[in-house]
């Protein structure tokens, strides 16, 4: 983990900072570093680790777009790095071997000329040579890794011992000047009490190499390069043989380690070296080692470690992001190897990317960006483990247990913190490019197997809140309709699938299906492979419906089933919808919705094709009939749609807008003449369901039209205002168009058993009880039909109608006579929907 900080950088932090300021960069650094480094045990002990490192546990475990753009960061983070640690070396070497700055011609070692393009020319050849090492392969750079930590290890004693050894001493300090070099004089005093406190507070000035005024951050910045050594180890985790093994033992110990020694060179710093050699001479260690040439040594070995280190890390991230195929062709050279399997296009790529950055030319430069890619990099992995642990997954056991989900957003609050407090700007543009990979890897990338953690948390939460919602609690104000809608084949429902879409409110949608087959005389279950082709349907029809599919001897039992399981805790559908039994050919409207002809791609979806209009059907009247009985005494609402496959919704709400499309609302029961009530509760969810419709974006530029059947002889003026005051308090915006009917209720007369006010009258339907009506028998198909022309006769056509559905009779004989009027009353009428509502829906309070 030792880098180009540790002996360039470390007198630079505690020169500026002082020593309580820079024991509490080390805090803080070390605070972040070690709440990730818990993360990163924790999920590298979770399951078999591969090539690629953060990117890899990030991916898996956050899913493949937080994974491939955290993996585009973490790529940039490790490119930057190495190039910071290549300047770093070119920066010890022409300390040593460079010509002094204001002489025009070397003398003894000092051979090498400064300057910009010369820095760069020394930086691409020590680049070069990391290139040939990675090239090689990394198990080459794994074993000379033992090598330099033993070298480093040497270095850092010699430096032990010379603070103690080396006496006081003044050191020159040739400091680069616009027009030539000037001079100033360090002081190695040895340990000195007046030394350390001079040094204790921070006394920041400018950088010497970048001309730059210094503050906390922009030295934290820095600072913080020399700690992000700690995914070198998960970085190569595809090199090693038991990287949930090796991973959180070397990364731990790595980190206390290196704590130690920063800690411990700041205090003999600060209390050996006054502040002009700390601030001035980054190179002071080789000036009071006992032995300057290894001291020499050390540097090369520890930043050119560090600096393949990162460039094997970029090669091997970017390795894995292409062969997982995240981006597609762009990465497409990435993925080829060796005979050994060593990526070497990805060592190409990283290394022509580093020299890029190269470009910056001094290691200050890029320090903060470096920071900042790498903060950003360890909050996602920390998030990537709180993500797991809030999720509750039963398969999330990592064997390594010494964290909890406080230490993962302790981690993400730090990392957060410092890279706003380093850079608001490049934290931002960061996390702003962060985004945009976001939505491009959403949008434009194939979906994966590897899971998402997103739906764990998703299901975690909508449990809890599941659990939360007591239907104990429920209140009519807060009423929301809760559609089951039964579908034989989709191939002839697309249109009514996408208008009770619109009806449902942002309520619970589910599509119901019963397949008629008997579990017992089958080898395994036949609607497990179904069930992809509803959910592929529910997505291309764009609608936010559930699918729920049962087998059932009968279609009726099927209804019942799903009306007594579908759904969970407070949410369960309330509402029936069934298509109209007629004998009507079905269409294929799937084949010419939009959503399919909009594409190239032909309609894939498994569904049988759609009964011949010579076949027999699945149900009878009898038992369509019964359905809606059933429904009606679970008290559940039942809607029945006429029609709706003729419903070309886009050119009816896109014709011109004068006049708008129309909804036309019949809250009177037509088919009980004697009981002409406008407030019970079958016409109050009646006008809600139509409210309901007329709310949905799509249908906002419909009208509704609200119709009065009136008799002579009725004050029909009062019964408007009664009835415009009733539309005032339920805040429905509706015209109101009075339609005199006495001649269709005279038919009624005619034929009626009883006088009005008789028997017939008596038996009026109470609210909320299960009273069947009677008087099925009594209204004549001459009543009705000249009720359907009634309705149709109302003009301008409307867009679609609400009727009044009457409870079918208690006589199930009648269930026949019972279709038949409906049949008839509903006969050419267009896009129509009969409702029959058995709950209060509607509130006049706040």
């Amino acid at each position: 983990m030792f880098s180009v900080v540790l002996f360039l950088r470390l007198g630079f932090v505690v020169g500026h900072a002082g020593l309580y300021q820079a024991l509490a960069m080390f805090a803080v650094a070390y605070f972040i570093i070690g709440m990730t480094v818990l993360s990163v045990c924790a999920i590298a002990t979770n399951g078999a680790l591969d090539a690629g490192g953060a990117y890899y546990m990030i991916s898996r475990a956050l899913g493949p777009e937080f994974g491939g753009s955290i993996g585009i960061m973490f790529f940039l983070a490790n490119v930057c790095g190495s190039a910071l640690y290549v300047l770093g070396l070119v920066e010890a070497v022409v300390d040593s071997f460079g010509i002094p700055a204001g002489q025009k011609a070397g003398t003894g070692v000092h051979v090498l000329p400064q300057s910009y393009w010369y820095e760069l020319l020394y930086g691409t050849v020590l680049l070069a040579l990391c290139l040939l090492v990675c090239l090689v392969g990394a198990s080459i750079y794994a074993k000379a890794t033992f090598l330099i930590f033993l070298i480093v290890a040497g270095v850092l004693g010699t430096i032990l011992v010379s603070f103690f050894a080396t006496r006081p001493l003044r050191v020159p300090i040739r400091l680069p000047h616009f027009n030539g070099s000037e001079t100033d004089n360090g002081s190695f005093t040895g340990f000195s009490l007046d030394t350390l406190r001079d040094n204790l507070g921070g006394g920041y000035g400018v950088d010497y190499t970048t001309g730059q005024m210094m503050s906390f951050s922009s030295v934290f910045a820095v600072m913080f390069n020399g700690c992000t050594g700690i995914m070198a180890g998960s970085n190569m985790s595809g090199d090693l043989k038991r990287p949930s093994y090796s991973i959180p033992r070397g990364t731990i110990s790595a980190v206390l380690f290196t704590y130690l020694v920063y800690n411990l060179l700041a205090f003999l710093m600060c209390a050996t070296c006054n502040r002009i050699l700390l601030q001035k001479d980054y190179g002071f260690l080789r000036d009071i080692s006992i032995f300057p040439p290894l001291v020499t040594v050390g540097i090369y070995a520890a930043t050119l470690s560090a600096a393949m280190s990162n460039l094997i890390g970029a090669s091997r991230i970017l390795y894995a992001l292409a062969r997982d195929d995240l981006f597609g062709r762009a990465l497409a050279l990435a993925k080829k190897t060796s005979a050994s399997g060593n990526p070497v296009m990805a060592v190409i790529l990283s290394w022509l990317v580093v020299q890029v950055v190269l470009f910056s030319g001094k290691l200050n430069t890029i320090a903060g960006v470096v920071t900042t890619f790498f903060l950003l990099v360890y909050a996602t992995v920390n998030l990537a483990c709180l993500a797991l642990e809030w999720a509750s997954a039963p398969n999330f056991r990592p064997t390594f247990r010494y964290f909890t989900w406080h230490t993962c957003l302790l981690g993400i609050a730090g990392c957060c913190v410092m890279m706003f407090l380093i850079s608001p700007v490049s934290a931002s543009a960061s996390l702003g490019f962060l985004l945009l990979l976001l939505l491009a890897r959403h949008y434009l990338s194939p979906s994966s197997t590897w899971g998402y953690i997103s739906q764990a948390l998703i299901f975690h939460q909508v449990r809890k809140y599941l659990l939360m919602l007591d239907v104990r609690k429920d209140h009519v104000k807060f009423w929301r309709p809760q559609m089951l809608l039964m579908v034989q084949n989709p191939r002839g429902s697309a249109r009514l699938i996408d208008f009770v879409n619109d009806l449902k409110k942002s309520g619970l949608y589910v599509l119901g299906h019963v397949e008629l087959q008997d579990l017992d005389m089958l080898p395994s279950d036949p609607l497990q492979p179904q069930q992809d082709s509803w959910l592929s349907l529910v997505d291309k029809l764009n609608v936010k419906a559930f699918v729920s599919l049962t087998l059932a001897p009968s279609v009726r039992h099927g209804v019942r089933q799903l009306l007594f399981t579908s759904g969970l805790g407070g949410m369960r559908p309330n509402t029936l919808v069934l298509g109209f039994y007629d004998d009507e050919a079905p269409q294929d409207g799937l084949a010419r919705h939009p959503a399919f002809t909009s594409t190239r791609e032909e309609v894939p979806l498994g569904f049988p094709p759609l009964r011949a209009p010579t076949s027999p059907k699945l149900l009878s009247a009898r038992e369509y009939v019964g359905i809606v009985a059933d429904a009606l005494k679970m008290l559940r609402n039942v809607l029945l749609a006429r029609q709706l496959e003729s419903l070309d919704k886009a050119w009816e709400l896109r014709r011109a807008a004068s006049p708008p499309p129309t909804i036309h609302v019949w809250p009177v029961n037509l088919l009980r003449p004697d009981s002409a009530r406008y407030a019970d509760t079958c016409s109050l969810f009646l006008l809600q369901m139509a409210c309901v419709l007329n709310m949905a974006r799509a249908w906002r530029r419909a009208r509704l039209r609200l119709f009065l059947c009136v008799e002579a002889g009725t004050m029909p003026h009062a019964q408007e205002e009664k009835l415009r005051q009733l539309l005032k308090d339920l805040r429905i915006q509706a015209q109101i168009q009075l339609v005199p009917w006495d001649a269709i209720t005279r038919l009624h007369w005619q034929t009626c058993r009883g006088p009005p006010g008789g028997p017939a009258e008596e038996e009026e339907e109470e609210e909320g009880v299960v009273n069947f009506p009677t008087n099925t028998t009594q209204v004549s198909d001459e009543y009705v039909c000249a009720a359907n022309k009634l309705v149709l006769e109302q003009s301008p056509a409307p867009a679609v109608r609400f009727l009044y559905l009457p409870r079918p009779p208690a006589d199930t004989s009648l269930y026949p006579l019972y279709l038949h009027q409906l049949e008839l009353l509903t006969r050419g009428l267009g896009p129509t929907v009969l409702v029959h509502g058995v709950s209060a829906v509607t509130s006049t309070q706040l």
